[in-house]
C-alpha cells in the first residue's frame, strides 16, 4: 500500500471502511487510456476499468464503470440509472465535480456520492491519481460507492 502522504480520498474511505485493495503504480505519459495503464501494468485490459461520469436527463449525475477495452451504450446507461436519456459529463465539468481529472477518475472518493452502476473476481480503477490504480474485488467496491450491477457495454 502507498505511503501516507500518497494517499487518495479514494483509498482513505476504502481504509476507513475496512475493503481490502491493493494499489498499483505506473508511469504516466500522454496515454490516458485505461488499454494503456492494463498493459503498462501487465494486466488484462478488461481488468482494468474506466470510470465515466454522466448527466442524466431527469436523475442528474450518475457514474459508471466499464472494462477499459469497451464503449458504454448510452441508452443502457440511462436505462441503468432509470433515465430516458443521458450524456456524457463534459470535460471542464468533471474535476469540479468529482475532485478527479481526466485519466485519474476513481469511483470512490468523490467530492460527492453519485449513483454507480459495475459490471466482473477482481478489477483495476483508479485509485484518484493518474499513474496508479486500486486493485480491488468488484463487490466490495460496489458496496463502498453503493453501486448496482448493469449492463452497460455498447
Amino acid at each position: 500500500m502507498a505511503q501516507q502522504s500518497e494517499k487518495t480520498n479514494a483509498m482513505r474511505q476504502l481504509e476507513a471502511a475496512g475493503v481490502p485493495f491493493e494499489v498499483l503504480h505506473y508511469e504516466v505519459d500522454e496515454d490516458l487510456s485505461a488499454a494503456h495503464a492494463a498493459a503498462k501494468l501487465g494486466l488484462d485490459p478488461d481488468q482494468v476499468f474506466k470510470t465515466i461520469v454522466l448527466t442524466g436527463e431527469r436523475t442528474g449525475y450518475f457514474v459508471c464503470v466499464i472494462p477499459g477495452s469497451c464503449e458504454i451504450d448510452l441508452k443502457k446507461a440511462a436505462k441503468a440509472a432509470g433515465d430516458k436519456g443521458c450524456a456524457l459529463l463534459p470535460l471542464k465539468e468533471l474535476e469540479p465535480l468529482t475532485g478527479y481529472v481526466r485519466g485519474g477518475c476513481s469511483p470512490v472518493g468523490m467530492k460527492k456520492r453519485f449513483p454507480t452502476a459495475l459490471l466482473f473476481d477482481r478489477i483495476s480503477v483508479s485509485v484518484g491519481r493518474r499513474g496508479a490504480q486500486l486493485f480491488i474485488e468488484p463487490g466490495r467496491l460496489a458496496e463502498a460507492v453503493g453501486a448496482v450491477l448493469a449492463d452497460l457495454i455498447a
